[in-house]
């Protein structure tokens, strides 16, 4: 073969090879190419206007609320009920019951009002809840919208305990209601909702697990009675982050049977600050443990960071920590207070709760000094132990005159110099314990 023919076998070679070569890739990429995945269609939306809402503010809109509920609880996809924009709703006390089929969003981005006052409430409806979510798993409820709970005329209640002489209580029917209790529920979402002016407690947790609430804003008048903000009883692995709340009591309280809080980026005031309590009231047993409270401003308060419990309850509280905590003219910025009454004439009991392991760090600002800067009060038989104090800085809102510190059956240890100082805590531990409820906790 001349050198011609061979270079054209040797061409025809090559070309025929790389055809070959480049077909097999088509074929592979062809059959290794995954099918494309098929669009996810989105939630249904069950509107309350679908089912007869009026949305004057005036109509009663409960049982569309509720059928609206009832039929996005049953659907086969996780599903929306949706309050529109631009609407603004009346609803009687409601009960929305679980368990549902698949998981809610229950999205508010309209208004929503309570009946005005005791007098327009149903006389066979309790006067204790609004708005109750009950063995719920797996709910967000969000929205731009706004929840009123019109609570002057609860307020107003001959009652309550700034109607009478010297702020003194007068005889009369009291029950108010809580805004939106959860009850038996669990993974939970509330966030970027706005409520305002509830007749009691704004929201409420009781035997709940999972529970993540975020950027929420809370607001009632300072003089407003019982209008804590954020309750939780009973309830575990809590999660508050990035809210504002101003009200006439708790920012957030913290009642018996709950653990696993985490507090974080709370603007708290005008208030009562953020407490865990009251514990043990009627000789009952209260156990809470490992709260903890970081990064929040607490202005204008009656207190700041605060453990409030009865004598003669029982259990304990332990491993609390609260640190990097602002304080902007709060009246008592840290106190333990175990010899909490709100009658003013409580007997005086040995048998008390138990606490232990609580840190304060990092709490800087200004208090007022009508009340210590620190006021640690336990009982007189069951001394607090293993309390920690390091970096706290705390000066008088007005004028220079520091008040002390006090002290009673306190015992702990002062990392370093604090202000003011803190000589009054009996360093170490005490020689004897009493016989305690903790490890039954």
């Amino acid at each position: 073969m001349d050198s011609v023919h061979l270079r054209f076998a040797v061409l025809l070679a090559t070309t025929l090879c790389s055809f070959t070569l480049s077909a097999q890739h088509r074929i592979l990429s062809q059959i290794s190419t995954p099918p494309s995945a098929a669009p996810s269609s989105p939630p249904p939306v069950f509107s309350v206007l679908s089912y007869g809402a009026v949305g004057d503010g005036v109509a009663d809109d409960t049982q569309s609320f509720k059928m609206a509920w009832d039929a996005a609880c049953q659907a086969d996809n996780p599903a929306v009920i949706l309050v529109p924009r631009h609407y603004t709703f009346m609803i009687q006390s409601a009960i929305f019951s679980g368990p549902c089929r698949n998981g809610l969003t229950f999205q508010i981005d309209g208004s929503m009002l309570a009946p005005e006052g005791p007098d327009s409430w149903p006389k066979n409806n309790s006067k204790r809840q609004w708005l109750v979510f009950y063995r719920i798993d797996g709910m967000s409820m969000q929205g731009s919208g706004l929840i009123d709970g019109r609570g002057q005329k609860w307020w107003d209640l001959p009652c309550k305990p700034h109607r009478g002489v010297n702020g003194t209580a007068l005889p009369g029917p009291c029950d108010s209601p809580v805004a939106l209790r959860f009850f038996w529920s669990s993974n939970l979402i509330v966030k970027g909702m706005k409520i305002k002016n509830s007749p009691q407690f704004h929201f409420r947790f009781d035997s709940c697990h999972h529970v993540h609430i975020d950027s929420l804003y809370i607001k009632a008048p300072s003089s407003s009675p019982n209008t804590d903000g954020i309750h939780v009883e009973n309830t575990n692995n809590v999660n508050i982050y990035n809210s504002v709340i101003a009200n006439g009591d708790d920012c957030v309280s913290i009642g018996a049977g709950t653990f696993n809080v985490d507090i974080r980026n709370i603007t708290c005031g005008p208030g009562h600050g953020i407490s865990i309590g009251s514990l043990g009231p009627r000789n009952t047993r209260a156990c809470v443990t490992n709260i903890t409270v970081r990064d929040s401003v607490i202005k204008h308060s009656d207190n700041g960071v605060r453990i409030k419990t009865w004598q003669g309850g029982y259990g304990a509280v332990s491993q609390v920590s609260y640190s990097n905590i602002v304080m902007e003219s709060v009246r008592n910025p840290i106190m333990i207070d175990q010899y909490y009454c709100s009658s003013k004439s409580c007997a005086n009991q040995t048998a008390a709760v138990y606490i232990s392991g609580v840190s304060y760090s990092g709490i800087k600002g200004t208090y007022d000094v009508r009340s210590p800067a620190m006021h640690l009060a336990c009982s007189d038989a069951v001394p607090c132990t293993n309390l920690t104090v390091t970096d706290v800085e705390l000066l008088p809102a007005q004028g220079q005159r520091m008040v002390d510190p006090y002290c009673w059956n306190a015992y702990g240890d002062v990392a370093d110099f604090t202000i003011p100082p803190l000589f009054c805590l009996i360093q170490g531990n005490p020689l004897t314990l009493p016989a305690t409820d903790l490890d039954r906790c």
